[in-house]
């Protein structure tokens, strides 16, 4: 299900009949986007992965710079924090003025710990990496694109613990339980996450 935006920055793509977000290259079909979305990302990895993996610190401003990096050749707005509100079906994501507050203190809690990540027990980790993910998504700073920005955090998160980056086809087999376990997060509950996140964390 495609999400509901509000607001004046709702611009669609001239004949996508609403399922292509008004971009750079003009293009209008959703298959054609979503691959050149996926490309992109890809060299987003790369350039974080390879040759080899460093990074010592993140914040929101660096979260701000990977999506530029990535969608920046897609969207003007690329890298910025939305200005609409946003819901999926039923549920409705963060409000647009909570939002800048809400990255705050998502840096404090858990950015701000990502040095400490190899000092974690497995437990510790999956439930930092649970808790982390929900509470991202449920921000959902960007307006395209915080679902695979917040797999790569969690791929650079459990590479600095000492794992390996997630393989996320069992989310996507499961799609209906990791929605469900994004919502139960809405009420701290973050139990359905970590069972998530345990069947797919692999040491080096």
């Amino acid at each position: 299900m495609k999400y509901r935006i509000y607001g004046s920055e709702a611009d669609y793509e001239s004949g996508s009949e609403g399922q292509v977000l008004k971009n750079k290259l003009c293009l209008n079909d959703p298959a054609e986007m979503n691959q050149a979305e996926n490309q992109l990302l890809l060299r987003l990895y790369e350039a974080l992965f390879q040759p080899s993996f460093q990074l010592k610190q993140i914040s929101v401003t660096l979260l701000r710079r990977w999506h530029r990096m990535w969608l920046g050749a897609l969207y003007d707005w690329a890298g910025q924090i939305r200005t609409v509100h946003m819901s999926k079906g039923d549920f409705r994501f963060a409000s647009v003025h909570l939002v800048p507050s809400l990255l705050e203190q998502y840096e404090q809690h858990y950015l701000s710990q990502y040095p400490l990540l190899a000092t974690y027990s497995t437990q510790q980790v999956v439930e930092f990496l649970a808790q982390s993910h929900v509470e991202l998504i449920l921000i959902h700073p960007f307006r395209e694109g915080n679902g695979r920005l917040a797999r790569l955090l969690l791929d650079v998160m459990a590479t600095q613990a000492g794992f390996t980056p997630l393989d996320y086809s069992l989310w996507d087999q499961n799609k209906e339980y990791y929605v469900g376990a994004i919502h139960a997060g809405v009420m701290g509950d973050y139990g359905p996450m970590q069972r998530l996140v345990q069947d797919v964390l692999c040491e080096v």
